[in-house]
């Protein structure tokens, strides 16, 4: 449970109402008096309702999204998805847009907690954070694992990458590689990275990694691309995300390198915004309104029962491959 203004005092040593004249920098108090308040704060890691201080006790309708870069077109429609389920529901959104800058979702997790928001829907990309253990709050994850008590929801990425790692070598390539990150972090990509290896063992085929960053910029992830093609070893490429994918095509449009002739090339997300300016595109859909209706289903019974047992730590929903001209002659 979340620390209240009463446990703040009770820890300290002084009134409620100290506590709050403290809070809020009202009348004259020692600086003595001060201190133990603050100390005490800091150890319960109470942070002051900022929003709605005459709510105590009762459900503000808020729900924090923390999420990594909401201008793409993944996370951009999943946060759509979530907030008109959430909307329906009776609730409406703080959204936090943390980037992969572990301070400033420390900032955000800060804020969420001092307006008292009823939940939060994490699907930032950083690790490692420990406030995610101390909030007190419902909270559920996607595709990270933040504490071993907050759920996760995610799609199936071992299976997506399978599917796309087949698909390239039904379609004849031999010299297929893994254009994303080929260590191992704790992220979803290490799933898609696990499901490419699998694919080439059980064909007996070399594994091939080319580095590229998700928080790049277009003009060095470019940059690396066309490094790549440039050698004109790789004749399948599976990609981790769309917008990859698709700095694939435009490179290789530029070099001449015929697609899917010369080279097939596999996306991963499958947004309705790719299919639509992007049709050529073989890609992973993951099923971006069933895991908003999930996030939200789940943290709404985290809410509305915090203290029940978890009903399982991991929610895995099914992925779908769209097969499109980046892998053969589709029509």
């Amino acid at each position: 449970m979340r620390p209240k203004l009463t446990d703040v005092a009770k820890k300290a040593g002084v009134s409620p109402t100290t506590v709050s004249r403290v809070i809020n920098n009202y009348g004259y108090l020692s600086q003595k008096t001060k201190d133990k308040v603050f100390a005490a704060m800091q150890e319960l890691n109470y942070q002051p309702n900022l929003l709605a201080r005459s709510l105590q006790g009762k459900d503000t309708k808020l729900i924090g999204l923390i999420f990594p870069q909401v201008t793409n077109p993944f996370f951009a429609e999943l946060v759509e998805s979530i907030e008109k389920n959430l909307f329906a529901r009776g609730y409406k959104v703080i959204l936090c847009n943390a980037g992969i800058d572990k301070h400033k979702e420390r900032e955000y997790l800060k804020m969420l907690m001092a307006n008292q928001v009823d939940g939060i829907i994490a699907g930032a990309h950083n690790l490692g954070i420990e406030e995610y253990h101390e909030t007190g709050l419902p909270i559920v994850s996607f595709d990270r694992k933040l504490s071993d008590n907050i759920p996760i929801v995610s799609c199936d990425n071992y299976q997506g990458a399978t599917l796309a790692t087949e698909e390239l070598y039904q379609a004849g390539c031999r010299h297929i590689y893994f254009l994303g990150n080929p260590i191992i972090k704790g992220n979803p990509t290490d799933q898609r990275l696990l499901g490419y290896k699998s694919v080439l063992a059980k064909y007996g085929l070399n594994e091939h990694f080319h580095t590229i960053n998700f928080f790049d910029s277009t003009a060095i992830r470019a940059l690396a691309i066309r490094q790549l093609l440039e050698k004109k070893s790789a004749d399948g490429i599976v990609c981790t995300d769309d917008l990859a994918a698709i700095l694939v095509l435009q490179e290789a449009a530029k070099l001449g390198i015929k697609v899917p002739e010369e080279l097939k090339v596999t996306g991963f997300d499958g947004t309705k915004f790719i299919q639509d300016y992007h049709p050529e595109l073989s890609t992973v859909q993951q099923p971006i309104a069933d895991i908003a209706s999930l996030l939200v289903n789940v943290l709404l019974e985290r809410i509305a029962n915090p203290k029940a047992p978890l009903q399982t730590d991991e929610y895995i929903l099914p992925v779908t491959f769209i097969r499109k001209n980046s892998t053969c002659e589709y029509k």
